[in-house]
């Protein structure tokens, strides 16, 4: 029998999200937006998300297809448009960007006032501690790794890692319990107090391990169980115990 493993979280905030999210990521300009490029990262993100069978929300591809539709609209000779004082040339980029500025503003306004609530909550006193046990214990940073730089990992491990296609339809793939997975997950961080490398949580190349493994390690941190940080764009993700 075939499991269907969907997760819904509020890690994923809208493709608008998204696209900001790849802006930032690759240093692009908002208002000179390279709508080849940018549509070929997000169309990579969509693509990996389905092979995680995760639960992509229908406006992930609503503006999956405004992207091509702006691509092959910038492809067409430039169409000049003629006003009662000037002409000036249509860009088809033009709404997307509002749109993507707006959000850029209400997103920042929204960080300030979370981060205003946390400061909120940090009066209160503490007995002082060593500065190396300090050091140590880092504690998780809400942001500091995005779903969206788990799924980006998520695709290099795909690309480097071929799973098992099946071969018959009489041969059945093992199912592996979420719980389960996330007990042997548990057990490798702890093990590793200095962190885990992420791509080493994926040692059998099997799509179901795989997809079951990315589910755990989320459910872990939801959980608050785990943390997971990334030195900088691009840089390999490393999993903590959260202690």
């Amino acid at each position: 029998m075939n499991m269907k493993y969907e997760v819904h979280t509020e890690a994923f905030q809208g493709p608008l999200d998204l696209l900001l999210h790849l802006i930032n990521q690759y240093e692009i300009d908002i208002y000179d937006i390279p709508v080849a490029e940018i549509t070929e990262q997000y169309m990579t993100y969509i693509h990996t998300m389905q092979q995680l069978e995760l639960n992509i929300a229908s406006e992930y591809l609503v503006m999956a297809a405004t992207l091509i539709a702006i691509k092959s609209q910038l492809l067409l000779p430039n169409q000049t448009i003629e006003t009662e004082d000037e002409e000036y040339e249509e860009d088809p980029r033009e709404d997307l960007m509002r749109r993507l500025i707006e959000y850029r503003k209400y997103k920042e306004a929204a960080d300030q006032l979370k981060e205003r609530e946390l400061e909120a909550n940090k009066i209160y006193t503490r007995p002082p501690v060593e500065f190396e046990e300090a050091s140590a214990q880092k504690p998780m940073v809400q942001g500091d790794v995005s779903i969206y730089d788990m799924i980006a990992a998520m695709n290099k491990i795909m690309e480097r890692k071929k799973w098992e296609k099946t071969v018959s339809t009489k041969i059945q793939r093992t199912e592996i319990p979420i719980k389960q997975r996330m007990d042997e997950v548990m057990t490798q961080v702890k093990e590793r107090p200095e962190g885990i490398a992420f791509d080493e949580l994926f040692p059998v190349p099997s799509r179901s391990h795989i997809v079951v493994t990315f589910m755990a390690v989320l459910e872990l941190m939801k959980g608050k169980q785990v943390y997971c940080t990334q030195e900088k764009h691009f840089d390999e993700l490393m999993i903590y115990y959260m202690r």
